[in-house]
């Protein structure tokens, strides 16, 4: 398996930004971390041995991104206003940065999938939604869809656009829900121990999508699935295997 460790000081976000690539043919994923986590906590928990057999016959490859959580939705010690500024700081990291450094890589055209766990599985799903003419597809592995637990009540312009469940109702603009309607949407959660939530936010966003025509796979699985990596290590290549055989 090709793996490559890249780093650059971003010039939205004004600080060394390093990444993992796993692979060097097929899909591109922009993969991201869980809550605060690391480019490399998707290979240290073993996700990348999980799906290694889709790495080594070419289907796939893995962009592992760092977050910077902590310097937005959960720095508690800055008003919900300026965390929400700050991510938007890690959006234009994303989509000006990142996706050009996989396009010069691998094709101009190309359009990523992106996927995570937890709080991985907000960004990915946020990131697709809101940037649907550059992603192509996610998979969302126990996420929220909304940011109510990070800011509470507050919300502005910038945490309305950064919370699926609330700016996905009012979308009408024919360009992206056109890009929606082409992309693959697979969302997925376990319901048991730590999952309320998670289950909650996925059936109003499957409501939601259904509303919009939009086509999605919205998965529950098991009241023994936990919000754990056990069970994400079974559940991403579960899915490949859906998308790519």
């Amino acid at each position: 398996m090709n793996i490559e460790y890249h780093h650059w000081i971003s010039t939205h976000l004004g600080q060394k930004m390093q990444l993992k690539i796993y692979g060097d043919k097929g899909t591109p994923f922009v993969v991201f971390p869980s809550l605060a986590g690391r480019f490399f906590d998707f290979e240290d928990y073993g996700m990348i041995d999980a799906v290694h057999d889709f790495i080594d016959a070419g289907l796939v490859q893995f962009y592992t991104v760092d977050s910077i959580d902590n310097q937005s939705w959960v720095n508690w010690s800055i008003p919900p206003a300026d965390r929400a500024l700050r991510h938007e700081d890690y959006d234009l990291y994303i989509t000006n940065e990142v996706v050009p450094f996989i396009r010069k890589r691998i094709g101009k055209k190309v359009k990523p999938f992106t996927t995570g766990c937890s709080m991985g599985g907000y960004h990915a799903a946020n990131f697709f939604f809101r940037h649907p003419d550059i992603f192509s597809g996610m998979i969302s592995l126990s996420g929220l869809f909304q940011t109510e637990r990070f800011v509470g009540d507050y919300m502005d312009d910038i945490v309305y656009y950064n919370a699926p469940l609330y700016y996905l109702p009012n979308l009408i603009d024919p360009y992206y829900l056109g890009h929606m309607r082409n992309g693959e949407i697979i969302i997925c959660t376990g319901q048991g121990p730590w999952e309320d939530d998670m289950v909650e936010d996925a059936k109003a966003i499957r409501t939601i999508l259904l509303h919009k025509d939009i086509p999605a796979w919205v998965d529950f699985w098991g009241f023994d699935v936990e919000h754990d990596w056990p069970w994400w290590r079974k559940q991403l290549p579960y899915f490949l295997g859906h998308l790519f055989g």
